[in-house]
């Protein structure tokens, strides 16, 4: 923010259209949330792929279509992930031309150290709101968008939509 400028008050907030609210409350959570997990070695995408694969191994086109992405941008999520030691990739036994990518102890580490950050460090006190209530109405919002949006393919995604995080 420039010298001299200030923030809205919650007078001219409430002026705003619900669309711009909802785009600068996730901003803020994710400038938080950023910080935090680069201080866990992990990005929002790599944090995703851990939740995932904590339900068990996947193929890494399974990985990207749940996580709906390109194949292309799960391999960087990978690649990252296997660098800092929290995924590893090995043959699929019903499949040898695949590979399937697993947590590693590591990985599970560092998903529960994000989950414990997560729960005390990026949260609604000190906002009047309740966490249970506004992820019960976040849940019912995003489900509805998704059902109102056109079909699109991962291909035309920017990896921000998915699972978990």
């Amino acid at each position: 923010m420039d010298p001299g400028e200030t923030e809205p008050g919650a007078d001219e907030l409430a002026s705003w259209p619900t669309g711009r609210l909802l785009a600068v409350a996730a901003r803020l959570v994710e400038q938080q949330w950023t910080s935090v997990l680069a201080e866990l070695g992990l990005t929002h995408a790599g944090l995703i792929v851990l939740h995932l694969l904590g339900e068990g191994p996947l193929a890494q086109r399974a990985l990207a279509r749940r996580c709906e992405v390109t194949d292309q941008t799960m391999s960087r999520t990978l690649e990252r992930l296997s660098r800092e030691g929290f995924v590893a990739r090995a043959p699929d036994p019903a499949d040898s031309r695949r590979r399937l990518v697993a947590i590693t102890a590591a990985g599970r580490e560092a998903h529960a150290r994000a989950v414990r950050a997560e729960r005390d460090r990026i949260g609604l006190s000190g906002t009047g709101i309740a966490d249970d209530q506004l992820r019960e109405q976040l849940v019912q919002l995003i489900s509805g968008l998704r059902e109102d949006r056109p079909a699109a393919s991962p291909a035309g995604r920017d990896g921000s939509g998915g699972s978990g995080y």
